[in-house]
């Protein structure tokens, strides 16, 4: 995943702990017993640069896992004071959580490596899988983390909020050691305290030299965004893309005041007040553009107004297009004014309304099944909007002068059902950077 934020002077502070490791003023300490095949294996450092609530810095370091620890010994960092990250669960408290069921899965591999018959060798696996299921289970129970917001979550919490967005199996564990990895560890320390995260970066340490490394997808990828609430595609010192989930506001509303801007910027006070250069409905997921100064906020929205940059969007409409006519490919105008009664609903008004051209390419008819377990025929297809009109693509399908199918989950233009969502998905943006000049082009995996 890429890093959530600025490297350089985290990556400095590894370094020197790294040469301080070597040197022996920073100590690394057993834990616990070191198995044969890690005992001469390197390990993970991570330091995030931290700035409390006066402006005063200092510098938490931690490694991955929870065999060993940092001794920092009051140890300065960057001229900075230092602080110990410790692992959120102790090796003490994993080792009682896998002791129920640990003689009995030995039992079971030695009982398994013996076992000469395969069907009755399937039946000991079995067994065997439950029970460390059931350990795992047990382990992550242990893990709860301190978010950017305030709130404490649980990794159980976690995995149940990733699983759903990610239309992944109810119940799939993470993978072991999830929780163990120097970024979360950072960042449950720097919130639990009231610190602003400024700078994190991780290295490898081990074999007479150092190497820096990203937060991993597997186990980062899902405990990061959960804990700043937002998932970075990319960032530098200008602008950030993250990945919106449905459901999530683009900016405050009148009510409701959780959006995409307000975990922005309490994630880089520094940034605009209003520093999403563009926006997406609550109900769409995917790319969403923000600036992290003045300057790159005015060219990034004057690219919008004056049409220089190329989305793709991905949907799910509700039935088959070919049956209404539709051909695979072309580009549709389409006319719509805001319905004053209704707000946000927009309808169609030839006169008055604004124009919107809609190019799409039908990816592929495929069998959707709801969350109630009823399947039907969908029609998967690519948008690409020359304009930037509100609900532009949600009308253009299920208005009779555009498709006259509507995206699944559409509340405002077709039919939602219990645990659905709106199967639209911003999955690729074009542009210019606003301070390089470089053209950019920022992908993000179908969320559906």
């Amino acid at each position: 995943m890429f890093p959530p934020f600025p490297e350089k002077r985290a990556a400095q502070a590894c370094e020197e702990i790294a040469r301080k490791i070597d040197s022996g003023e920073i100590g690394v300490i057993r834990v616990t017993k070191e198995s044969e095949e890690r005992k001469d294996a390197g390990m993970m450092i991570g330091a995030l640069v931290c700035r409390d609530e006066d402006g005063n810095e200092t510098v938490i370091a931690s490694n991955s896992g929870t065999a060993r620890r940092l001794d920092l010994r009051g140890t300065e960092i960057l001229s900075l004071p230092s602080q110990y990250a410790e692992p959120v669960a102790s090796a003490e408290e994993i080792a009682r959580a896998l002791s129920g069921n640990d003689a009995e899965i030995h039992r079971l591999t030695e009982e398994i490596g013996s076992e000469k018959n395969a069907e009755k060798r399937r039946g000991l696996e079995s067994k065997r899988k439950i029970l460390c299921a059931q350990s795992l289970a047990n382990v992550h129970a242990l893990y709860s983390f301190c978010c950017a917001d305030g709130k404490t979550r649980t990794l159980r919490d976690i995995c149940e909020s990733h699983n759903a967005a990610m239309m992944m199996p109810e119940g799939k564990l993470p993978p072991t050691g999830t929780g163990d990895c120097c970024a979360p560890k950072l960042l449950h320390h720097a919130f639990k305290n009231n610190l602003l995260p400024v700078s994190m970066c991780e290295f490898f340490v081990g074999n007479g030299g150092t190497k820096k490394c990203e937060p991993c997808d597997e186990r980062c990828g899902i405990l990061l965004p959960a804990m700043l609430g937002l998932k970075i595609l990319f960032r530098d010192d200008d602008i950030c893309a993250i990945d919106k989930p449905s459901g999530l506001l683009s900016v405050p509303g009148r009510t409701e005041k959780d959006s995409a801007e307000t975990r922005f910027r309490r994630l880089f006070p520094g940034s605009p007040a209003q520093p999403a250069v563009h926006r997406l409905d609550m109900e769409t997921s995917g790319i969403l553009i923000l600036a992290l100064n003045r300057e790159s906020q005015r060219a990034m929205q004057r690219q919008f107004e004056n049409g220089d940059v190329r989305k793709e969007y991905v949907a799910l409409l509700d039935g088959v297009l070919a049956k209404n006519g539709i051909p695979a490919h072309g580009t549709v105008e389409t006319f719509f004014r805001l319905d004053v009664e209704n707000r946000p609903h927009q309808i169609w008004d030839a006169e008055n309304g604004k124009k919107a051209v809609t190019e799409w390419q039908v990816l592929g008819v495929e069998r959707y099944e709801s969350p109630g377990g009823t399947a039907r025929n969908a029609t998967r297809v690519l948008f690409m909007p020359h304009t930037g009109r509100t609900h532009q693509l949600r009308t253009a399908s299920a208005d009779a002068h555009g498709f006259g199918i509507p995206i699944i989950g559409d509340s405002l233009y077709g039919t939602k059902a219990d645990g659905e969502r709106l199967m639209l998905h911003a999955r690729r943006i074009e542009f210019t950077h606003p301070r390089t000049g470089v053209r950019m082009t920022i992908e993000c995996g179908e969320a559906f």
